[in-house]
């Protein structure tokens, strides 16, 4: 088939990928000329007529399934078709493979990589929740690894779509046996809770090389999910106390998809999670584990023999409530959605003002006079823009030379991962003492920029007294939801007072697996104005940390010497920390 035009537009390039439903193919868009990936369901040719329309339901409810999500790590859907008699899905083509090929290669995967890993598949999974999608299939085929370093979900060919109709037969069970929450084999309704299970058993998988329930027959894998804990994940380091928290056997007991974002978080970081010990079995009561996490799924445990995971209130978990049905059906969003502002705002702070993209109560502070903009960014070139709206008129006319008296920072010789990420080995690592680390050139200085406003500071480095420098700048209470819209905002103030000011580019990007903007901009500074005057070019990565605060790392050079400040650029980036980036 290779090579073949399908409905007269993709052209089959080679296959990338298949089981036991269809292919997957590498094609060619030969309308827009880009190219794509497309899902066969090779299925379609064995079965009966009445199963093909069940089949080609399920094709269209896949891609359906797909559209009503909008988030990054989610695989874009662009079409759905027949051809040959067989439903067709051009979907977003990811160069790279999958989890379950990166366990086949490498035994197993690192404790802080799966976690970063699953952060991603469950922010995918929070914002299909959100648009009343369950995915029901969450496996490490499913998830995809980018060369480009994106972690994706896909395959939504089982999907339940929130008001719609079954297209399964009556008492069929779907998806992957090994990662079927212990409430869908007993035949329960999924809900959120059931992919938070695949999770914990994708994860258990990745760091451990192997299945958590899987047996020798389907039989008795689906038996193992019941009444059966895992093996111990030995492998698993900080990430351990986290997978025991998502495959609690009652669904009331497991974390919601909130704690479980704050607990991968810390887990990639190398941290053990505090918030998931409360979910781990305490080893000196008299009953087994599996003693509270019985096939009666009641939430109770029997007398005397309450651990404090069991005990713990669920306030937030939709499974939790005096109904008669332990597990009702989905009908309505458990949380706010975690695509957009949320991700980018930091931890969801049960408000939902990030969520909706809202601007926090605190009044946003504007820029105060004519002059001020002139001082902070004509002379200093925007020195880290997002300080702008934040700096009262003891800030004015300050620059990176004239500042407070410079400290010298403490420079450690310990390695660390900024190394292996390809930070020169000449250069010197930086402990500053607002608390986050960079690595620069020898004989960098560092000075305070103005005075502290409401916790928002900012601290320069240069070689050379301010004409080539990098600004970090830090706000623990940003005053937007989002870095991207704040370096909108600024791009339009800035870029009314400077001279032969030009947008090179400014675009959403992730950083620190964080969403995050990067704005690259060029001006001409005036004689009167700096003792660096003439064509500079400056770039600004913004981002907010998981602790809700805002970080900018900008750098700013002249002109002439932009090619090289770049690449310098690139390994600052590369060797930048904080607790909790």
């Amino acid at each position: 088939m290779q090579g073949q035009l399908v409905s007269g537009r993709y052209r089959l390039v080679d296959a990338i990928g298949s089981g036991g439903m269809g292919r997957v193919w590498r094609a060619r868009d030969e309308v827009l000329h880009r190219a794509v990936a497309i899902k066969e369901l090779t299925a379609a040719l064995y079965v009966s007529e009445s199963d093909q329309e069940r089949l080609l339901a399920r094709t269209r409810a896949e891609a359906r399934a797909a559209a009503r999500i909008n988030h990054s790590a989610v695989v874009t859907v662009h079409d759905v078709l027949e051809h040959d008699g067989r439903p067709w899905i051009v979907m977003e083509l990811v160069e790279g493979n999958s989890l379950a090929d990166a366990v086949k290669e490498r035994g197993r995967v690192e404790p802080a990589e799966a976690a970063r890993i699953g952060l991603w598949v469950l922010r995918a999974l929070r914002a299909a929740h959100t648009a009343g999608v369950l995915h029901r299939d969450v496996k490490p085929g499913n998830v995809l690894l980018g060369e480009d370093g994106r972690v994706l979900l896909t395959d939504f060919g089982i999907a339940q779509i929130e008001g719609d109709t079954t297209i399964t037969r009556t008492g069929e069970v779907v998806g992957s046996v090994d990662y079927l929450a212990p409430e869908r084999v007993r035949g329960h309704d999924p809900g959120p809770f059931s992919d938070l299970w695949a999770l914990g058993a994708t994860l258990y998988t990745a760091v451990e090389g192997r299945s958590p329930f899987r047996r020798t027959s389907p039989l008795g894998t689906m038996q193992a999910v019941v009444d059966e804990e895992p093996t111990e994940a030995r492998n698993a380091g900080p990430l351990a106390p986290v997978i025991t928290a998502l495959l609690r056997k009652d669904p009331a007991t497991r974390p919601d998809a909130a704690e479980a974002e704050q607990m991968l978080a810390e887990a990639a970081e190398g941290r053990r999670p505090s918030a998931a010990q409360v979910y781990v079995p305490t080893q000196h009561n008299r009953y087994e584990p599996e003693a509270h996490t019985g096939p009666s799924y009641s939430g109770s445990a029997p007398p005397g023999a309450e651990t404090a995971a069991n005990s713990r209130p669920v306030s937030n978990n939709p499974y939790a409530s005096g109904s008669s049905t332990p597990y009702p059906p989905v009908t309505g969003t458990p949380y706010p959605p975690a695509t957009g502002p949320t991700a980018l705002g930091g931890p969801y702070d049960g408000t939902g003002s990030r969520a909706t993209g809202a601007v926090p109560s605190r009044k946003r502070r504007r820029l105060r006079t004519l002059a001020l903009v002139v001082a902070l960014a004509a002379i200093i070139g925007g020195g880290t823009a997002v300080v702008l709206q934040k700096w009262g008129p003891q800030g004015g006319g300050t620059s990176a030379s004239t500042s407070t008296e410079p400290t010298d920072p403490s420079a450690s010789t310990t390695q660390d991962p900024a190394r292996q990420a390809g930070v020169p080995a000449s250069w010197k690592r930086y402990d500053d003492p607002l608390g986050f680390s960079l690595y620069l050139p020898e004989g960098w200085s560092r000075e305070v920029v103005g005075e502290e406003v409401e916790g928002l500071q900012q601290v320069d480095y240069s070689p050379d007294g301010g004409e080539h420098f990098v600004r970090i700048s830090l706000d623990p209470t940003p005053d937007f939801a989002n870095s991207y819209d704040h370096l909108r905002d600024l791009e339009q103030q800035v870029g009314e007072k400077l001279v032969d000011f030009e947008t090179v580019s400014l675009k959403q990007n992730l950083y620190r697996d964080r969403d995050a903007a990067l704005w690259e901009y060029t001006w001409t500074a005036l004689a009167k104005d700096t003792p660096f005057p003439g064509p500079r070019h400056a770039i600004d990565q913004a981002y907010v940390d998981r602790d809700g605060t805002e970080y900018a790392i900008y750098m700013s050079t002249p002109e002439k010497d932009w090619t090289t400040t770049r690449e310098q650029y690139t390994s600052v980036l590369k060797g930048w920390r904080t607790g909790g980036s």
